[in-house]
């Protein structure tokens, strides 16, 4: 038997052997995971297929999705990371906060239309009240106590803490006990403090992100984990990133996905100032997505792509690079918009179903834990199209979201 090809290209034997080592199951190397990571031609070619057959092997042919709403509730941030297009000074003419009566509304709009989950972030103001997180939470609960509220990323919990004065412990048992639901993984960029310290020096250490993670999981909260990449990082930066990733969802299991987020760097200060590379291209997208699913078999299942920074094209793209989650609705995301992507707002339930049907999968509705509420097996019996949400917009502020990840 000769050696393995793709399209007749024969493909280097240590890539080769690599990718048999995954499909048997066994946990890569950072060695193993960094050869995969620079893969080029019909090696990458190799690693996509590779991934895709992973992702059948584990989780089918569904493509899921949630039906959420972002809801932002400032825009006002000290922090300054140069990744950034949208935060603002408190003074700013476009600087904007929401009051608990707007989010509450917004949320039970979005409920009305059939959301099941709202992404609760904002910036972090220096005269921020120490239990606000706690108060916008128990309003939108009281309010709407069947939504799911998936809310204030491990940078907003350690802010949390600070003004409060409590241990984290006693911090995140009390935002349980108010009902929170789930916590974005965001503020992770790249987990390696050299790194974070040239994206924004004042964002908490990797260290402590880890903490406030893995306590969450340990009081049963569970959480996304990301990843942003096509900025200052490395091939290696990803490959120990995943795996750092992997450690933690094998003592807690609190991971529900990953989603690698590709940097839009049009208006941010990083890309203007020359310190970054102009986002990834296409070949880094499918490169980091394929990789993610072999690194992380065996420990993280869901693998999610995001719309809004990638577009379509290149979503259908990953979702056949190992990927199984196309995101959620979304209803206003604008962190990206802010940064210098040009997609859009948001997707119905009924347009996710048609791009997942194009790529020859199976479209279904989840919950934010990934319960599926159902699955689109004939086109000819999904509901009727519900009443768009209609896009706030207005001209004297720019929205925020961290993005419901």
């Amino acid at each position: 038997m000769g050696p393995p090809t793709i399209h007749g290209t024969v493909l280097a034997a240590e890539v080769s052997e690599i990718l048999c080592s995954a499909a048997s199951g066994a946990e890569l190397t950072f060695e193993q995971g960094l050869v995969l990571a620079t893969a080029e031609g019909a090696e990458l070619e190799a690693l996509v297929a590779a991934a895709d057959r992973l992702r059948r092997e584990t989780v089918g042919d569904a493509v899921t999705y949630v039906v959420n709403r972002n809801i932002n509730f400032t825009n006002v941030c000290f922090v300054g990371c140069s990744f950034c297009g949208f935060g603002r000074g408190p003074g700013a003419s476009d600087a904007y906060s929401l009051s608990f009566e707007e989010v509450v509304r917004r949320a039970r709009e979005a409920w009305d239309r059939g959301a099941t989950e709202v992404c609760v972030q904002g910036g972090l103001p220096r005269d921020l009240d120490g239990f606000f997180y706690r108060d916008l939470l128990r309003a939108v609960k009281h309010a709407i106590p069947g939504m799911h509220v998936h809310a204030f990323s491990p940078m907003e919990i350690d802010y949390g803490v600070l003004k409060t004065g409590m241990p984290l412990r006693d911090y995140l048992q009390m935002m349980k006990d108010e009902g929170l639901g789930s916590i974005p993984g965001t503020a992770a960029e790249i987990l390696d403090d050299r790194v974070r310290q040239e994206l924004s020096p004042n964002k908490l250490p990797a260290a402590r992100w880890v903490e406030i993670i893995t306590t969450a999981h340990e009081l049963g909260i569970p959480t996304t984990s990301t990843m942003m990449y096509g900025h200052v990082e490395e091939p290696a930066h990803w490959v120990r990133h995943m795996l750092l990733l992997r450690a933690i969802q094998k003592r807690t299991g609190g991971f529900t996905e990953f989603v690698p987020l590709g940097f839009i760097h049009e208006n941010t200060r990083l890309y203007r100032h020359g310190g970054a590379r102009p986002g990834a291209k296409r070949e880094e997208h499918l490169r980091v997505h394929a990789l993610a699913r072999v690194l992380l078999h065996g420990a993280i299942k869901n693998l999610q792509v995001s719309w809004v920074k990638l577009g379509f094209e290149t979503s259908l793209a990953c979702l056949q690079a190992g990927a199984n989650d196309f995101s959620g609705t979304l209803m206003e995301e604008s962190i990206s918009k802010a940064a210098g992507a040009t997609f859009g707002e948001y997707v119905s339930p009924e347009e996710f179903r048609s791009r997942i049907r194009s790529i020859g999968r199976l479209p279904a509705e989840r919950t934010t834990t990934y319960k599926i509420r159902r699955l689109f097996e004939d086109p000819q019996q999904d509901p009727p199209a519900a009443a768009q949400l209609p896009v706030i917009r207005t001209d004297s502020h720019v929205t925020y979201s961290e993005g419901a990840y």
